[in-house]
């Protein structure tokens, strides 16, 4: 796997979250495949937590939200959404590689990156 390391600075209701994103991309040389820790159906979100490496933004599309997910280097999961209509009409219709580009935009946009 590669790693493409960014900084941001969430902002939830309760105050400022700082979290480290890391960008995966697949190895095609080792042909590495692991399944995705989060998916979402019509009884809500599953989360794999066991799946999941830290400090690496995961992402999935529920009740018409980009739900945000990631586990920081202590273990603990911490959940965010997006429920802005453009952007989850966006990362609907595209494909993944395209999906990281559009929620980091959306990131710099908010000015939810750390500067």
């Amino acid at each position: 796997m590669q790693y493409n390391p960014l900084l941001h600075k969430l902002d939830d209701k309760k105050g400022d979250i700082m979290i480290s994103k890391r960008q995966l991309t697949g190895d095609i040389e080792n042909n590495s495949i692991m399944s995705y820790p989060l998916s979402s159906g019509k009884d809500g979100i599953k989360i794999q937590p066991d799946k999941m490496e830290p400090e690496i933004l995961y992402h999935c599309i529920y009740q018409n939200k980009i739900m945000l997910v990631y586990k920081d280097h202590n273990e603990i999961l911490n959940c965010y959404e997006i429920d802005d209509d453009e952007i989850v009409s966006r990362v609907k219709t595209s494909n993944n590689e395209y999906i990281e580009k559009i929620l980091e935009e959306y990131i710099e946009k908010e000015n939810l990156k750390k500067k």
